[in-house]
């Protein structure tokens, strides 16, 4: 009955998604009609075929299936969600041009001037673009921003009738220990999943609990079998802790006799898992990614452009800056301008970040230590530097290389990171994302000597949720507060 529910309820959301489609297809038709002055055509067929909606619905529906988009997301981001549909409308629009090619079809085909353009004024330069070549981008771009709109519209809508009680599904929560409860709570708190708690599963053979959270234990492992036949849930969810991790295989196995879906909830701690774990097969054997680079794949080719292109603008943009900042250091005393110094980076490879020299003496300690607010071997050009982060700009040269990123966790030297990664646990996490110039925990104020623990969890969390928007987010945020701090010295 639920699957049939889900069945008529993923047709509706395909059926709303067709109108949306369509609404964007007439956009761009009108839009082009506008830009390139064309009249409104008056035959009604032509209402059909210049907006291509017989191309861009079953193209684009069928694209947003290939991408999840219509599978149950109760427990998924909205913004995980506006990825996918953006994904779907590359590879929608782009099949849509393959499709047009294919076909012949004469606005992709034939190149027709606008009709404002004058070839007796203009000569030679008439624009010989066909219409479709305006239409499609402008379909893309609608058909995304009009898409997310309204299922972000949908999916608000419907998070706010789950939070009241409407469109409910029923889980049983197996295990009644830590686990199990943080399980139970985490699903409460999060009410607009519309994911309720029936009744808990002892994680023991024999029950000897009646309750747990205010909500009752039907029974233990030995009962689970009965339970699900005569108190149907939608949902299980096992949540054994890891010294009864062995009877996971037997649970499994136990369920398959049972329509309902199944969350497995494994007993680790948050801080081990910084990115979003995932399930591949190789050749049958099923592979569980626990950890791994989460700028893989094209995010990572996508940042390493904004890193070019950042570094290449800063470079041009802070050039005459960065020949006035390079005389003054080479005034201020002995030295050479540029400071280099070993670094930590991606994978634990270490590299030589580049400073503009802000001491008096760059040689390194015995014991390394950050630099305190009123070192003595700071020159008085340095500590203006140091307090406006100038002396970070040749790190540019370091982003170019590859070595750096303009946005990551902050690299430490080797001696350092030698002695945090046996003190703090998850600590060496932070070197699966290249070292950045700026960081989530820098605009945030923990820069200098401030709390490595809270330095800890900024960089984790960054690692945990990064994405390219929220690279450039924190770009965003460090033009405004993040060069100059009251920490950096």
């Amino acid at each position: 009955m639920l699957k049939q529910q889900h069945q008529a309820f993923a047709l509706l959301l395909a059926f709303a998604d067709g109108l949306v489609i369509s609404a964007a297809s007439y956009a761009a038709w009108f839009m082009r009609l506008t830009a390139r002055g064309e009249p409104v055509p008056e035959a009604w067929e032509s209402w059909f075929k210049h907006p291509l909606i017989l191309f861009t619905i079953p193209i684009m529906l069928f694209a947003m299936s290939m991408c999840g988009l219509y599978k149950p997301r109760r427990d998924k981001s909205l913004l995980g969600e506006c990825g996918h549909i953006a994904r779907a409308s590359f590879f929608g629009t782009a099949a849509l041009v393959v499709a047009l090619w294919a076909l012949g079809n004469d606005l992709i085909d034939k190149p027709v001037p606008p009709t404002w353009w004058d070839p007796a004024a203009m000569g030679a330069w008439a624009p010989d673009v066909a219409p479709a070549r305006v239409q499609i981008p402008l379909f893309g771009i609608f058909v995304c921003v009009l898409l997310c709109a309204f299922r972000a519209t949908f999916r608000l809508t419907l998070r706010r009738l789950r939070s009241r009680g409407w469109n409910l599904r029923h889980v049983a929560v197996v295990g009644v220990g830590r686990l199990g409860q943080i399980t139970a709570r985490t699903l409460s708190r999060n009410s607009w999943a519309g994911l309720s708690v029936s009744y808990f599963v002892s994680h023991h053979d024999r029950n000897t609990r009646v309750s747990c959270l205010g909500r009752p234990v039907r029974g233990g492992l030995s009962d689970l079998e009965h339970l699900l036949e005569t108190r149907p849930v939608d949902a299980v969810y096992l949540a054994l802790p890891q010294r009864h991790a062995g009877r996971v295989p037997d649970v499994l196995r136990l369920l398959e006799r049972f329509a309902v879906d199944v969350r497995l909830v494994p007993d680790v701690a948050p801080r081990y898992l910084p990115s979003v774990m995932s399930v591949s097969e190789m050749e049958g054997m099923p592979v569980l990614s626990y950890r791994e680079c989460p700028t893989l794949g094209l995010g990572g080719i996508t940042k390493r452009g904004v890193d070019v292109l950042g570094a290449a603008f800063g470079l041009v943009l802070f050039a005459p800056l960065m020949a006035v900042i390079a005389v003054l250091v080479r005034m201020s005393g002995p030295g050479k301008v540029i400071f280099k110094q070993r670094r930590v980076g991606l994978n634990g490879e270490t590299f030589k970040i580049y400073k503009f020299r802000t001491m008096t003496s760059v040689q390194l300690e015995a014991e390394p230590r950050w630099t305190s607010r009123d070192d003595a071997r700071i020159t008085p050009v340095g500590r203006v530097l140091r307090r406006t982060s100038l002396d970070e700009l040749p790190q540019l040269f370091n982003v170019l290389q590859g070595r750096m990123s303009l946005v990551g966790p902050r690299p430490e030297r080797p001696e350092l990171v030698a002695r945090f990664r046996d003190d703090w646990r998850g600590y060496m996490l932070r070197q699966h994302v290249k070292a950045g110039m700026t960081g989530w925990a820098q605009v945030n104020g923990l820069r200098g000597d401030t709390s490595l623990k809270k330095r800890l969890q900024y960089d984790l969390f960054y690692i945990r949720h990064w994405s390219v928007w929220f690279d450039i987010r924190i770009l965003f945020m460090t033009v405004f507060r993040g060069f100059v701090h009251r920490n950096a010295h």
